[in-house]
């Protein structure tokens, strides 16, 4: 083995080497075709028509109707937790029925 490692050294060196910038061209290939997608959809989901000002009235718009949403969820949110943390509570008092209750919601009400 010994041997073998001396007069092929060299050679296995050049070889590993040679793979090494083959894998390095693919992967700098790929990284380019990547990003000149991410380009071409960046600049389709950007592209707006009108000026700066129908961009910011249409960015406004989602933004306040993001906010819209946001409010009438909140309120939901809240009963939720409450719901989670009655069931729990109730769980630890009545397993039984917690369990019945659970079986209900999850297959009967569907």
């Amino acid at each position: 083995m010994k041997k073998f490692t001396q007069v092929y050294q060299s050679s296995v060196l050049i070889i590993g080497a040679l793979s090494l910038m083959v894998m390095c061209w693919y992967q700098r290939r790929e990284i380019n075709t990547l990003k000149e997608e991410n380009v071409k959809v960046k600049f389709e989901s950007e592209s707006l028509q009108g000026g700066d000002i129908t961009k910011t009235q249409t960015i406004d718009s989602l933004q306040k109707r993001c906010d819209s949403l946001y409010d009438e969820l909140f309120p939901a949110q809240i009963e939720l937790g409450r719901y989670q943390v009655a069931y729990e509570i109730f769980s630890q008092r009545n397993p039984k029925a917690a369990s019945q209750y659970g079986d209900i919601i999850s297959n009967e009400t569907e």
